[in-house]
């Protein structure tokens, strides 16, 4: 009986001993794997940070070429700059021992190159003298003629001439050369503006459609009434208005100068026109080129 006691009292201290001893096992082993997860994760950090410097070693070595090119490229300027500083040395000393016809040949080259320069200011000048003046004269017209539609009435600036184009159905009935009382009233605006510039010049051309004429009396073709239509109107400003018939012309151009397509019915219209030409007054650039030869 003694002895199963005793047996049991053994079986019970090696069972508490077993329990104890794997609980610190499985305490070290937690500890263990914490240690080796840790040193992991420091590994793979010292991992990433070798993987950066030598991502940034590269990029620092691609930067140093970039910048040995460019001192390469600034030494070869340098050179060059340098080569011509010679050059211009070698031309400096050339030119401290020319001739005296040398320099004074140069010294009319220099003159000629000053009086280039002056002329072509005083082209300039010219120039913009004159379009100046054009634009007066286009917005003296304008505010002249009113709030008239640019389909009877159209002023223009091209490559710096004034031309104003009036409808033929403003100015004549159909095939007729004989300036109608409405007419006359815008006639008499623009020749109060023209009569305000004594010293300028106008031709007044008269234009037709591509349309054959039939059986009017008095006109052959279309050149014959754009020629009569620009005498009508010649007169007009002359013996009405008072303009010098010495600063008219007038011109006939026909079917030949259309402004636009005779296909239609509107493209007609619009090249049965009377345009009046401001002409450039071309003196002053006369004078220019002859004080220039």
């Amino acid at each position: 009986m003694k002895f199963r006691h005793f047996l049991l009292l053994g079986l019970c201290s090696v069972m508490m001993f077993s329990c104890v001893s794997t609980k610190k096992f499985k305490a070290a082993q937690a500890a263990a794997q914490a240690r080796f997860d840790s040193l992991m994760n420091a590994y793979n950090k010292l991992q990433g940070d070798l993987k950066n410097c030598n991502d940034q070693t590269a990029d620092l070595g691609k930067q140093k070429s970039a910048l040995q090119g460019q001192i390469d490229d600034l030494n070869k300027q340098i050179a060059f700059l340098k080569d011509n500083n010679t050059q211009a040395l070698k031309q400096l000393e050339d030119l401290s021992v020319i001739s005296g016809a040398q320099a004074e040949s140069i010294k009319k080259s220099l003159e000629n190159i000053g009086a280039k320069d002056a002329y072509i200011r005083d082209l300039q000048s010219a120039i913009a003298h004159k379009d100046s003046l054009n634009m007066a004269l286009v917005m003296n017209l304008k505010g002249a003629l009113g709030n008239m539609a640019d389909s009877d009435v159209n002023i223009k600036v091209d490559k710096g001439v004034v031309f104003i184009d009036i409808s033929d159905k403003l100015l004549f009935k159909s095939g007729s050369f004989d300036v109608t009382k409405n007419a006359k009233e815008v006639l008499g605006k623009v020749a109060t503006v023209l009569k305000a510039q004594p010293d300028i010049e106008f031709m007044v051309e008269g234009h037709t459609d591509n349309v054959k004429l039939r059986g009017r009396a008095g006109l052959e073709d279309n050149w014959d009434l754009s020629v009569k239509r620009a005498t009508s109107v010649v007169r007009l400003l002359e013996k009405k208005y008072g303009i010098p018939p010495a600063h008219l012309t007038a011109a006939g151009r026909s079917e030949y100068v259309p402004v636009t397509s005779n296909d239609t019915k509107e493209g007609r219209a619009a090249n049965r026109r009377t345009r009046i030409v401001i002409l450039p007054q071309l003196d002053q650039f006369f004078n220019l080129l002859e004080r220039k030869s």
